[in-house]
């Protein structure tokens, strides 16, 4: 069966969720993942009457699906340290409520296992997001952090993530978490250490974004094929790279996106520097057979430009596994 290729509402939600979803059916789209914010999806309504089957009559109405939901924002505040103007920035007011850093985590804790429920009720298997760190602003590692104090770190994550980790247990959901900077596992080995600090349950998986790799000098590639049975979901966004002429940093330099001066920025899938035919053929070898989902992201291009050209590349390159080998032919049997 052909993977289906979903947009990623997101970066979408300005616009009402109707609008978004005439839009990818016009472009072509199969189907849609819906993020939680705006007013696309509200985990507090999961168990509204009427509220899922609204949602799904206005998918069916422009012949679109959906194989995932997401929630970045409300998992990020699961676990991040400082709570901060970033975070009433991007939350709703039910979450943010009076701005208490810890009243803060537990509301945004109590979303995220609404989130599963939400996603259950939707008939959707699959979360993506974010889990938020409290030792991520410890990076530069000056002042020096300790081992024990990035080993509390870890548990930290485990303490808040386990009982939501169990609602998803009981409704029958898995949680894709996005590998990410400023995230509990943002590279190969954090992300082997955040799989540890939670005893490796299978109701935390990954989401592969490979525009996080290729900025850090990761290799998306090796990272399907070490994780292979823990690839819950695909999100496609690209990545150009612009360091090497001595005074653009890797790590941004404070400059707003779309700023030439960057080391790095988010461009239009297909034309940055992930290696998407080697990531192909290696989701191919490992059987993923999910949504290949564009999460479009790039702040020099007019959107309703890209995201109808970028499904146009997934189309081209993300091509099946073959259903024979190509020597079949030769055989005389």
């Amino acid at each position: 069966m052909t993977r289906p290729i979903t947009l990623f509402t997101g970066q979408w939600a300005d616009l009402p969720l109707e609008e978004v979803a005439r839009l990818a059916a016009e472009w072509g789209y199969d189907g849609l993942e819906i993020a939680c914010w705006g007013d696309h999806l509200d985990p507090w309504r999961w168990d509204e009457p009427g509220y899922v089957d609204g949602k799904l009559a206005l998918l069916e109405k422009y012949g679109l699906k959906v194989w995932a939901i997401s929630n970045h924002l409300k998992g990020q505040a699961v676990c991040d340290d400082p709570i901060d103007q970033r975070h009433r920035d991007i939350l709703s007011d039910q979450v943010w409520g009076d701005g208490d850093p810890e009243g803060v985590r537990q509301r945004a804790s109590e979303e995220m296992k609404h989130t599963a429920r939400l996603a259950a009720a939707l008939g959707v298997k699959t979360v993506v997001g974010f889990t938020g760190s409290s030792i991520w602003k410890y990076v530069a590692m000056f002042p020096p952090a300790s081992q024990e104090l990035i080993d509390a770190g870890y548990q930290d994550f485990a303490d808040r993530w386990n009982p939501i980790l169990d609602v998803f247990d009981e409704v029958g959901v898995r949680f894709a978490h996005e590998v990410h900077p400023s995230e509990i596992a943002y590279d190969y080995w954090t992300t082997v250490r955040t799989l540890e600090a939670i005893g490796h349950r299978k109701a935390f998986g990954l989401n592969w974004d490979p525009s996080h790799f290729v900025w850090q000098e990761l290799n998306p590639v090796d990272f399907i094929l070490e994780f292979s049975d823990l690839i819950y979901h695909v999100d496609c966004k690209d990545v150009k790279m612009n360091i090497g002429n001595g005074r653009n940093g890797r790590l941004g330099s404070h400059l707003a996106w779309a700023d030439l001066r960057r080391g790095w920025d988010f461009v239009s899938t297909g034309r940055g520097d992930v290696p998407w035919e080697a990531s192909f053929r290696a989701l191919n070898s490992i059987g993923y057979d999910g949504p290949i989902s564009v999460e479009w992201e790039d702040a020099g291009m007019d959107r309703l430009i890209g995201a109808p050209e970028a499904l146009e590349f997934v189309k081209r390159n993300a091509f099946e596994a073959p259903s024979a080998a190509f020597d079949a032919a030769f055989s005389s049997r």
